[in-house]
């Protein structure tokens, strides 16, 4: 019997019915590695940094619904703690804080920027590159970690939100942290590894909520099942690491929740000022069956805004290059993989590993690709790491077995299916390097043809199929990746890869491109996009954002945003000069261009007031606040559709001279909203109340002056 191993350690290897079952020790210790291991890894760490961080500052304040939050978290404790918009705590994002935290200290350190804003999430990258490294690598091999870690720092996906300021940066290192502290749990059945998991689960719960349980199911199952002790202490076990999960995530929800609501900021997302709401609502059961109460509504399925919902969703046009470049690939090696050592003894760790990665990646596929609710392509930033696992994984397993026809018939197929499916992605733009998907092909098959018959051609020949595979796998999304580099992403809806690549953007729309904004416009109608007082971007549907530290923002860029469901905008929009509409679903997206003229007559006397201007939505409040570092009031949150705050608390506040202008704008309450909401009566009032000024191409209304 040939025998071999999958690290340094002794493995044994015993055969029966034609199934190998390993009994092979994790390496525990560097010392075992060979010599190039540890300049290897810290290589991949030192390239990943280097190439996450060229070209960050082309995103500005990226999503500056979460910058502004940011920016108030480095002014305040207080909305540090709960996450809010501005620092006077008008109300929060609509996402736990737990992701704002390593921004806003930052920024309390080094001041209000782009780059002190994303080097957080670009060092989460990183993070998440080395976790995976040292998972894959201490149950398997450094080769195997190696890959695993390059096929995740080159989906175009993850180059996109680990460059971001988005909560999935943080929620995908947090998970793979979990799956990480999983896996050494089962290695000896210890209960302080369980418990770290738990911990870290819950943190990913402070970081958006119930997305963090997604994998819960399958970490829990497979402990139980293959823990090396007792049933009673396996349960015991997974009783405590439920503990700790509620402690880590449940301590902040209690101490929000018990607050006086006079004295805290509004729950942003929530129609009752509650977090559990929130939790189980709008961000919880919303996303899964699209009845999202104050959001601008789901509707998955055929023509559905959000995208069609099935099996495929994760391959069509607008997610496909994000993510579903080598999920053919870990889907397969997963498959081999359990199929080759299915008969290893129940305890066995490396089979463990297998159901842990791959119950997280399918799991997580199959809530994504059925969900109803508001679903954005990054989202799917989430199954990078355990698809670069699998891959990692089960490549070298199936190396060390390529002796038999089956390992070697399922590299073989991997490396097909990987080569066909690149050039179906690469098909889909054309015009993008259009010799690379002929070269993709031409590889992927000569490989796979190499590993078919690696034991016939020698090993020198075989390794050198090995590399033409891999070469060819990474390839296309790791150009996809260096195009998501060149360009700078701004707004709520962002895309990677190629601008050429973004037009499939949710429901058939344009996808988010540099810029995002508009240009990764809301599914429906075309041609209904901007940013407030941007009137190039008006007329195209582009970008209207907020200017950037140390560069102007030129509007108009971009592709071409909308309404879902074709609605049109909402009444009372128009608040730019000429009577173009200044904010409605564009300003949802992507906020306003401020002009210098704009900012300086808001920081005219604003030490003043609690709240320099208000705006309708967060992303046009976020606008204001960034270019002046002065709370700007978001009426409605981020939909414009929250009832804070209501007409008479408005009222009050202005007559209590907390409030110097309000900007217009911002639309009526987003889509859908009645025209009855807070946000309608509170512009019907203002309008009807008090004087207007136009400064810079923003529409003022100064709420210390009423009409004659």
């Amino acid at each position: 019997m040939n025998s071999t191993t999958t690290n340094a350690d002794v493995s044994r290897e015993t055969v029966s019915g034609g199934t190998v079952s390993r009994e092979t020790p994790p390496t525990s210790a560097r010392g075992a590695d060979p010599r190039w291991a540890r300049p290897a890894f810290l290589g991949l760490l030192l390239a990943t940094g280097l190439l996450y961080l060229w070209n960050l500052d082309a995103s500005g304040y990226a999503n500056s619904f979460y910058s502004a939050a940011v920016q108030a978290g480095s002014e305040s404790w207080k909305a540090f703690f709960f996450g809010s918009s501005d620092a006077a705590n008008s109300i929060t994002v609509d996402k736990p804080p737990a992701a704002l935290w390593p921004m806003a200290l930052s920024v309390r350190l080094f001041g209000l920027g782009s780059w002190q804003i994303l080097v957080p999430e670009v060092l989460m990258g990183v993070g998440t590159v080395a976790v995976v490294y040292a998972a894959v690598r201490r149950r398997f091999s450094p080769a195997a970690g190696l890959i695993a870690g390059g096929v995740l720092a080159l989906t175009p996906v993850a180059a996109l939100m680990f460059r971001f300021n988005n909560p999935d940066a943080l929620l995908a290192l947090l998970m793979t942290v979990a799956v990480y502290c999983v896996l050494r749990a089962l290695e000896g059945g210890r209960t302080s590894w369980l418990v770290w998991a738990g911990v870290a689960l819950g943190f990913a719960f402070l970081t958006k909520t119930l997305q963090a349980f997604l994998i819960l199911p399958a970490l829990a199952v497979v402990y139980a099942v293959c823990a090396p002790t007792g049933l009673a202490r396996r349960f015991g076990q997974l009783a405590l690491a439920g503990l700790a999960l509620v402690v880590s995530g449940g301590w902040w929800v209690a101490l929000v929740e018990l607050w006086p609501e006079e004295s805290r900021p509004y729950i942003g997302g929530s129609q009752s000022n509650s977090f559990l709401e929130l939790t189980f609502g709008y961000n919880g059961l919303g996303r899964i069956n699209g009845d999202e109460v104050g959001s601008v509504g789901g509707g998955g399925g055929p023509g559905g805004r959000w995208g069609e919902t099935g099996v495929g969703r994760m391959f069509n046009d607008a997610i496909g290059g994000q993510i579903s470049w080598l999920l053919p690939a870990a889907l397969i090696l997963l498959a081999a993989g359990l199929v080759l050592i299915w008969r290893a003894p129940r305890t066995d760790t490396a089979r463990a590993a297998f159901l842990v990665w791959g119950g997280s990646l399918l799991t997580t596929l199959a809530v994504f690709s059925f969900m109803a609710g508001i679903f954005h392509e990054y989202y799917t930033v989430a199954l990078a790491p355990y698809a670069a696992a699998l891959v990692g994984m089960g490549a070298t397993v199936l190396w060390e077995e390529r002796a038999r026809l089956a390992a070697s018939a399922a590299l073989a197929a991997a490396s097909a299916a990987t080569a066909l499916w690149a050039f179906v992605l690469l098909g889909r733009t054309p015009d993008y390097v259009p010799w690379l998907r002929w070269a993709v092909l031409v590889g992927g098959l000569v490989a796979a043809a190499g590993l078919l018959g690696a034991v016939r051609l020698g090993r020198r020949t075989a390794l050198g199929a090995a590399g033409l595979a891999l070469a060819a796998a990474l390839a296309a999304p790791g150009a996809y990746t260096l195009s998501t580099l060149t360009s700078g992403h701004q707004g709520s809806i962002v895309m990677a890869g190629p601008a050429s690549a973004r037009g499939g953007g949710p429901g058939g729309m344009p996808g988010g491109g540099p810029g995002g904004g508009a240009d990764g416009g809301m599914p429906g109608r075309a041609g209904v996009g901007n940013g407030g007082g941007a009137r190039d971007g008006a007329r195209d549907g582009g970008r209207g954002s907020q200017q950037q530290p140390g560069r102007q923002q030129q509007p108009g860029q971009g592709g071409q945003g909308g309404f879902p469901g074709g609605m049109a905008p909402p009444a009372g929009g128009a608040g730019g000069p000429g009577g173009e509409r200044g904010g409605g679903m564009g300003g949802l997206i992507s906020g306003a261009n401020v002009s210098d003229a704009a900012a300086a007559k808001l920081k005219e006397d604003a030490a003043s007031y609690t709240w320099a201007a208000a705006a309708v939505g967060s992303q046009n409040a976020a606008s204001y606040q960034l270019a002046t570092e002065q709370p700007v009031m978001a009426i409605g949150g981020f939909n414009g559709s929250d009832p804070s705050p209501t007409l008479d608390q408005f009222k009050q506040y202005v007559a209590e001279g907390r409030v110097h202008y309000f900007i217009a704008g911002g639309g009526r309450g987003g889509p859908g909203v009645d025209g009855n909401s807070a946000s309608t009566r509170i512009s019907e009032w203002v309008e009807a109340t008090f004087q207007q000024v136009t400064v810079g191409g923003a529409t003022l209304y100064d709420l210390t002056r009423e009409v004659a």
